[in-house]
């Protein structure tokens, strides 16, 4: 899995609340190659995706437009919401229009993912329903069997899972994962979308992602991104068939719904 270019990351142009991951050179975009968009949700509802650096970096250098959130000197401490998500793909268009920025025009805006971790899986789960959302990955996360509100956002249930109309992978570690049993009961609950379920063997709620690049949970990412959004049919043999690339390693598990 070939790097396309180092990333940089920067602050949004008049969002200081957004962080921006993205290849630091641009000239391919959009003449060789599309530049899709994946917003982040963090663990703990936190405002600050600069936990998870290695992996949002990791990502963004295979030729995506990657955002999270970042705190913002002197403000009021608070948790980050599902609304601070969908801000990310409101600046998304706002900034591939505007005629100063280096990313005008370069911007798949019909090609949005949205992922999170822990907590922010859930605000996944809730900006999924979005119709501009193209796909979703839910990362050491799952909704709760009662009604719950996690970071001051809608309060979700596992009927909400109903919203969700696009194609979702949950990604987690072994039963240790404190929110194995979350990920498990939501991908038995969702019957009509494509659905991908995969964990990793020996791997807790913690993940990958403070590894070097984020470890192997960026690979995947980027393998999922790479078909959901680019249609690379190499990269989707990771999750797709019996003889899938994550089936067939030992330290996965795996299953899979509607997958095509």
């Amino acid at each position: 899995m070939k790097r396309l270019a180092f990333a940089a990351a920067l602050l949004a142009f008049g969002s200081p609340a957004l962080h921006v991951y993205r290849p630091e050179t641009l000239d391919a975009f959009p003449k060789k190659d599309s530049l899709p968009v994946m917003v982040w949700g963090n663990g703990g509802c936190a405002i600050d995706s600069t936990r998870y650096g290695g992996f949002l970096t990791t990502i963004a250098s295979h030729g995506f437009l990657v955002m999270g959130t970042v705190p913002q000197e002197g403000a009021a401490r608070r948790q980050e919401s599902a609304d601070d998500v969908r801000a990310a793909i409101d600046w998304a268009a706002k900034e591939n229009a505007r005629a100063e920025s280096p990313l005008k025009g370069k911007i798949a805006l019909d090609k949005i993912a949205v992922m999170g971790q822990s907590c922010g899986g859930v605000q996944a789960i809730e900006v999924a329903a979005d119709s501009r959302v193209g796909t979703a990955v839910i990362w050491n996360s799952g909704l709760f069997g009662e009604p719950t509100n996690m970071g001051g956002g809608k309060t979700l249930s596992k009927k909400d899972l109903e919203s969700i109309h696009v194609p979702v992978a949950y990604i987690s570690g072994d039963p240790q994962d404190i929110a194995f049993k979350n990920a498990e009961a939501d991908f038995d609950y969702v019957t009509k979308i494509p659905a991908f379920r995969a964990y990793e063997r020996g791997v807790g709620h913690g993940g990958t992602y403070r590894e070097p690049n984020g470890g192997e949970f960026s690979g995947i990412a980027v393998a999922w991104l790479n078909w959901q959004l680019k249609g690379d049919q190499h990269a989707a043999l990771m999750f797709r068939g019996p003889d899938c690339g994550l089936c067939v390693n030992p330290k996965w598990v795996v299953r899979t719904k509607n997958l095509k």
